[in-house]
Order: structure tokens, then C-alpha cells, then sequence
């Protein structure tokens, strides 16, 4: 096994589940891996049990900085019944078990690998490379990357782009395997949403009472959905696709680039509407009601949380608007927001740099740009000017489903995708700058 394989080993025997985190014994053991290869650290906390580490190997000062960003939180594998120990860290037929594999301690090995071969192997790059390990991105990042950009922005100052997490790995669509880049990412904004209405004993059934209204608005959140819009990621996205098809497909594919074709071509999609639905819509999930306290009394007020994400290049005020309309029902509606932002119009500067590294490890990789449907540490970052890109490249084969296996039971990764990702990720390091 190569030292970057059994570091990923020993992240994923700590448990750094969340909550409540307890990031600290998996961030000192990545510093004592950067600290071997001569690189200089610095830990960070708000919280003293989780803090974020920040590295940085010097450039030439030809280039801005470049950040690379990672999460060493993972989330809960509560009432999940694995086939291995989620802590245990098992090499079985060529794949590493564990929690944290790929969400997202086995990229973080990647970028602090991808690191260490620059520091030891490389001349200096164009600009400073930074690395910063964060903690708690899987509950808001409260105390990972929402502290620094708010407390310690000095530490990114000329940084233009950052690489995190997800893309760079590969999906099928027809016969063509695209490597999807991330450019842009939706915006998580809650809703409470009330409903009022008489009260009454539970004998004498009211009509049009706050349950009823409750009901209305659940039946046409579950039958309707939020208008199309066509963003520009998505528009990039969707171009890029249906560039490498042809016949029926690429006809389908043409109507989504028009905002009063796409809702159609979407139910024409079929199961791939799944995918890529949630990219060309505002959309709100029921999640939580709460109301009444006794089984013979009709309550006078009832409340529904709603998890909503937003497309780039919207305000709160039109989003809540939509949800509005869409309920239908008398209701008061308030929106609950993080302050976070992504980029309306993303800057695709750095995008042939990554999309040429993957290329050269990945020949039959076709790099497209992605819309990722949900959120990301990037939108943190993004707050200060900074572009992110989703950028964790994996090599993985035809038959793993990503989606169902992130956050899912029996999360795995490839031990060779470790290999794969520090060098596609060395590859950008050594030529930023230098075009």
C-alpha cells in the first residue's frame, strides 16, 4: 500500500461522524503527513476540538494563489447495515471500505498527497499552493469553512480559484463517459411556512381549518413542481452533452436550451429527468410539520418546514415567491438563509487546465461543466470573490453508482482512484500558472 492509501486508512478509523465532529485527531494526523515533506502548517479553530488546518507550499508570485478545500467531517451511518466495519478501513477486491471514502476524506488524501508531491518533487509553482482541511461542512459549516472566510479572510487573499469537492469523475450517458466539472452549485434556503385557522374540538370537523390548508399544500408540492429556467452552468452543461450525441437524443437535449421546450424534454428523458430535473428548477422538499398537542383538539396553527435549494442568479424574495405560488393556499412564509452565494456567471478560467489534467489520465474522459444540485464549503469561499470548482477526480468504474454510495451504505473507493486523483491534481498544480 503507498503512504497516501494507509493515511486514508488511519482518517477513516477516526471517527469524525457529525455531530458532534471531533475533527482534531484526524486534522494532526494529516499535519504530521504535510510536516514529513517539509510543509508548514497552522490550525485554526473556533472550537478547539475542531479545527481547520491550513497549509501552504510558496510559488514564484507569478500566479495567484491557489486554494484546494476539503471536509474531514463525515456523516452518520446510524440504522445502516454495512457489509463491513464503516470504521474498519478494509482493502477487499481492490477497494478501501469505510466511511469517508469518498465523501470526502479519500479527496482530501488526494489534495494533501497531490501536496506533498509538488512540495518534494516539483519545482516551486506559479503561485502559493494553499490547502486548507476543514471541519463540520456536513452540518453548515458553522466552524469549518463559514469561520475562515468570516474571521480569517487574510489567509485567501488573491486566491481566485479553489478546488473542492464534487467532480472530476465519471458518469455514462449513451456511449460517451463525461467527467463532469463542477462550476457552480444551488443554494440551500429553508422555509417555515404556517397555516392558520379556527380551532376547535376534535368532535366537530372544521373545514378549510389549518390541517386542510396543510394538506393542500402538500398535495401540490407532490404533484407539482417550481417554473424551468435555463442558468448559464446549466446551459454549458447541457451544450457540452449534447455535442458528443446524435439522432433522437440530441434533439431531446436541444429543446432543454429553450426554456419554453424544456420542462417537455425533461418528462421525455425518462429516468434520466432525475438527474438532470433539479438543474433547471428552484426546488422544495417537505421535510418537518409540526402542529397540535392534543388528539381532541383542532389545532389553530400548523407549521411545515420546507429544505428548498436555489438555481444561481436568484434572490431569496423571487425564490420565496415561487414557493408561495406554488402552495396556493393562504399562508405566512418565511425564508431561513446561511448568507452564502454561488456565482451567477462563473469564470471559466481555470476550466481546460483541469480538463486537460483529467484528459491526460483518463483518455476517454469527455470534461463537461456541472451544475451540482446541492451545497458545498465552495459557496463559502465564494463569498470572497473566490471561484469555486468541484474537482475531486476518481476513476471509477463503469458499474459504480456514485450517488447511491456517497452518504449511502458500503461506502467505498477504488484504491487506485487515490493514485489517480493525487496525480490528475499534481498535474494541475505543476501547470497553473505557467499557460
Amino acid at each position: 500500500m503507498s503512504d497516501a492509501v494507509e493515511l486514508l486508512r488511519d482518517l477513516i478509523r477516526i471517527d469524525t461522524t457529525n455531530p458532534p465532529g471531533n475533527e482534531r485527531p484526524a486534522v494532526e494526523l494529516i499535519a504530521s503527513y504535510l510536516h514529513r515533506a517539509g510543509i508548514t502548517t497552522q490550525t485554526i479553530a473556533q472550537d478547539p476540538d475542531r479545527p481547520s488546518l491550513i497549509a501552504r507550499v510558496r510559488g514564484e508570485d507569478t500566479a495567484p494563489p491557489l486554494l484546494l478545500q476539503g471536509h474531514i467531517d463525515t456523516v452518520p451511518v446510524t440504522d445502516q447495515r454495512w457489509s463491513r466495519d464503516p470504521f474498519g478501513a478494509e482493502v477487499v477486491d481492490g477497494f478501501l471500505w469505510g466511511r469517508g471514502t469518498l465523501d470526502m476524506k479519500g479527496p482530501v488524501v488526494m489534495m494533501a498527497e497531490a501536496l506533498r508531491l509538488l512540495a518534494t518533487h516539483s519545482p516551486p509553482p506559479a503561485g502559493d499552493v494553499i490547502l486548507a482541511v476543514v471541519p463540520d461542512e456536513e452540518m453548515q459549516g458553522t466552524v469549518g469553512a463559514r469561520f475562515l472566510v468570516t474571521e480569517h479572510a487574510e489567509l485567501f487573499d488573491g486566491v481566485r480559484y479553489c478546488l473542492g469537492e464534487f467532480g472530476g469523475f465519471p458518469f455514462s450517458f449513451g456511449e460517451t463517459t463525461f467527467y463532469p466539472i463542477q462550476i457552480a452549485e444551488r443554494i440551500g434556503v429553508g422555509f417555515e411556512v404556517v397555516f392558520e385557522g379556527p380551532p376547535g374540538h376534535g368532535s366537530m370537523p372544521i373545514r378549510g381549518g389549518a390541517m386542510g390548508k396543510l394538506g393542500t399544500a402538500l398535495r401540490r408540492l407532490d404533484r407539482r413542481s417550481l417554473p424551468v429556467h435555463l442558468t448559464e452552468p446549466t446551459r454549458l452543461m447541457v451544450e457540452a452533452i449534447a455535442g458528443r450525441t446524435s439522432g433522437a437524443t440530441r434533439f431531446v437535449l436541444e429543446r432543454l436550451l429553450d426554456e419554453r421546450t424544456a420542462g417537455a424534454a425533461l418528462k421525455v428523458l425518462g429516468d434520466r429527468a432525475a438527474t438532470f430535473d433539479p438543474l433547471f428548477r428552484n426546488t422544495v422538499s417537505a421535510t418537518i410539520v409540526q402542529g397540535g398537542d392534543k388528539h381532541n383538539v383542532i389545532p389553530p396553527q400548523v407549521t411545515l418546514n420546507l429544505d428548498g435549494r436555489m438555481l444561481p442568479g436568484f434572490t431569496v424574495e423571487e425564490f420565496t415567491d415561487e414557493v408561495r405560488r406554488l402552495i396556493g393556499v393562504e399562508c405566512d412564509i418565511r425564508a431561513i438563509t446561511d448568507g452564502s452565494t454561488t456565482p451567477s456567471e462563473p469564470d471559466m478560467g481555470l476550466f481546460d487546465l483541469l480538463a486537460d489534467a483529467l484528459v491526460s489520465h483518463a483518455p476517454e474522459a469527455v470534461p463537461i461543466p456541472f451544475l451540482l444540485p446541492a451545497v458545498t464549503d465552495g459557496r463559502w469561499f465564494a463569498q470572497l470573490g473566490i471561484q469555486p470548482y468541484g474537482f475531486t477526480p476518481m476513476n471509477l468504474p463503469p458499474d459504480f453508482d456514485f450517488q447511491k454510495t456517497v452518504h449511502g451504505v458500503d461506502e467505498r473507493i477504488p484504491v487506485s482512484a487515490i493514485e489517480f486523483g493525487a496525480g490528475v491534481l499534481r498535474q494541475v498544480l505543476d501547470r497553473y500558472g505557467r499557460e
